[in-house]
């Protein structure tokens, strides 16, 4: 009767409990996952397109998939948590906020250099983009598009 008693508790703890396991998560690009069915985009961040390129010592290096390696690296088999916005994004994506252990993913991808201050929606991680650069963190040792400006040409050649 005990085992059933803690067993059905655990079921109840975990259905309000607002954290998944990484299993239950697909990392889409360097900034967007989805989390059990629902797309999340990083508010505030933005990292290069996974076909853009970066350069590093005259070799290209398709530097949007490595910032979404080193955000599945950094996830590993944590638990994610993640702070929803009210809106959605342009295309429809859930925005927010998302955690390991209470750190911040977006904080630590601008921070290491993986991701870049999207100033133009947030001023949030301003001093996280400044200690990368000055640093030499990350994208910053390379020569780079920003990612809005890549997207720019992209879509310009589509119009």
């Amino acid at each position: 009767m005990r085992r059933i008693f803690l067993y059905i508790s655990l079921i109840i703890l975990l259905s309000f409990n607002s954290e998944v396991r990484a299993n239950n998560l697909r990392i889409i690009d360097g900034d967007t996952i989805e989390l059990n069915g629902e797309k999340i985009r990083f508010s505030g961040i933005d990292t290069p397109e996974p076909k853009q390129i970066c350069t590093l010592d005259n070799i290209e290096i398709f530097c949007g998939n490595l910032a979404s390696i080193v955000l599945k690296e950094k996830i590993g088999n944590e638990f994610v948590s993640c702070e929803r916005e009210p809106e959605k994004d342009f295309w429809g994506r859930t925005l927010g906020e998302c955690f390991i252990n209470d750190e911040s993913l977006s904080k630590f991808l601008v921070r290491n250099g993986y991701a870049f201050a999207f100033i133009k929606y947030s001023k949030k991680y301003v001093e996280d983009e400044k200690y990368a650069k000055e640093n030499n963190l990350g994208l910053w040792t390379m020569e780079f598009e920003f990612p809005w400006d890549f997207r720019k040409k992209k879509w310009k050649n589509y119009l």
